[in-house]
């Protein structure tokens, strides 16, 4: 299972109801979790010794320095389970999870090993609280969730990670670096998805980032990477890499897509370097002349943040569909440029309707504009999202 955690998805735009069954496990999952959340770090600790009693080899999924996984494997679980009564939503995510799990060497066994650490995890915590019904609940959700999993992962004819050598590292600031890779062979992602990462520097520290540009012939991927306050990762791809190294890629994870022939405007909202998807996407539609109108707004605390601006801006001189609005939260007032945050500045033109609304940016971004937007009176079946933490 990969360390990463995960956060809420969007519901799709036509969902299933869940059975009554299946609400009610989902609700004593919840209810459950809540009472032991304030505890994860004691939690993950039992999870972990568990789990390694139980499947030694799996220790070798993880970093060296177990502290910085924390809680985040444990937290992604219990994100997982409390999901499977949005099946809409939970399925595709699965899949594409079991796929990108394999570049472990994760088997069947190793997901048994998993699911029993974490209930005896829970167990051993909540005590009498642990009901037989609480049980049957957890394991049920666990079970339906692994299944998909290992469903997704046998049927998968491709490789289970990619090998990609660095051609190219630019430092575009002082923590910000362009990177550029030719994998060994063409990475199948669609624009707009991205990709799990591992570089030589920071060997079992998977972190996600998405791919700047469309597909290309030559198989490039272009990435811009900043460094994180404490990010082990981020800060060794902008100081460390060099032209050379060879970074492992997993399979392409998201569903962020803009639709082609559809009458609906587009609306895309970027903070910082979370326009690389919607690059990679504008940078498929200017493959044709005709493409929905497009509106980006794209911000950060100050000018200097917007370091993709003149590429964006010569983008949109050459295709009328596409309209670039800049977004700063300092600096006073600058010709052309809105001022507040995305969120504000995006809400000042109203709900948007008629729109399919992408956001990209930090987990804490994008929950402040989706919130914002869902109160200026946008549907939450129009607006996309890809969740995942940034290091």
């Amino acid at each position: 299972m990969t360390a990463d955690s995960v956060s809420p998805l969007p519901r799709s735009s036509s969902p299933r109801e869940a059975p009554a069954a299946v609400v009610a496990m989902v609700g004593l999952i919840r209810d459950s979790w809540a009472k032991s959340e304030p505890y994860i770090a004691d939690i993950s600790q039992f999870f972990y010794g568990m789990l390694f009693t139980l499947a030694p080899t799996t220790r070798d999924f993880f970093p060296i320095n177990m502290e910085i996984q924390r809680g985040r494997l444990v937290r992604a679980l219990v994100h997982i389970v409390q999901m499977v009564d949005r099946p809409d939503d939970l399925a595709p995510f699965l899949r594409q999870l079991g796929r990108d799990h394999r570049k472990f060497g994760v088997v069947p066994r190793h997901y048994e090993a998993v699911g029993t650490a974490l209930l005896a995890s829970l167990k051993n915590h909540l005590g009498r609280e642990w009901t037989p019904e609480v049980e049957r609940a957890w394991a049920e959700a666990f079970t339906i969730a692994a299944r998909a999993m290992q469903d997704a992962a046998a049927s998968d004819t491709n490789p289970p990670a990619w090998q990609a050598t660095v051609v190219e590292h630019r430092r575009l600031t002082w923590d910000l670096a362009l990177v550029r890779l030719v994998p060994d062979q063409p990475v199948p992602y669609h624009p707009g998805q991205y990709v799990s990462v591992e570089v030589p520097q920071r060997p079992r520290l998977w972190r996600y980032l998405s791919p700047a540009n469309a597909p290309r012939e030559d198989g490039g991927i272009e990435f811009h990477v900043r460094a994180i306050d404490g990010g082990w990762v981020s800060r060794a791809i902008v100081s460390h890499t060099q032209p050379g190294d060879v970074w492992r890629l997993g399979p392409p994870l998201g569903r962020m897509a803009v639709d082609r022939e559809s009458s609906r405007g587009v609306l895309m909202i970027a903070g910082g370097t979370g326009v690389a998807p919607l690059r990679s996407i504008l940078d498929h539609l200017a493959l044709w002349g005709e493409n929905p109108k497009t509106w980006l707004f794209y911000g950060g605390p100050a000018r200097e943040d917007l370091y993709d601006l003149e590429e964006l801006r010569s983008l949109a001189s050459v295709n009328p569909w596409l309209h670039v609005t800049p977004v700063v939260e300092r600096g006073g007032d600058v010709p052309g440029f809105e001022q507040g945050t995305l969120a504000e500045a995006v809400t000042r033109y109203g709900a948007w309707p008629d729109h399919d609304i992408l956001v990209s940016g930090s987990p804490a971004m994008i929950r402040a504009t989706v919130s914002r937007m869902l109160v200026a009176g946008s549907a939450l079946d129009q607006i996309q999202y890809d969740p995942f933490t940034i290091d």
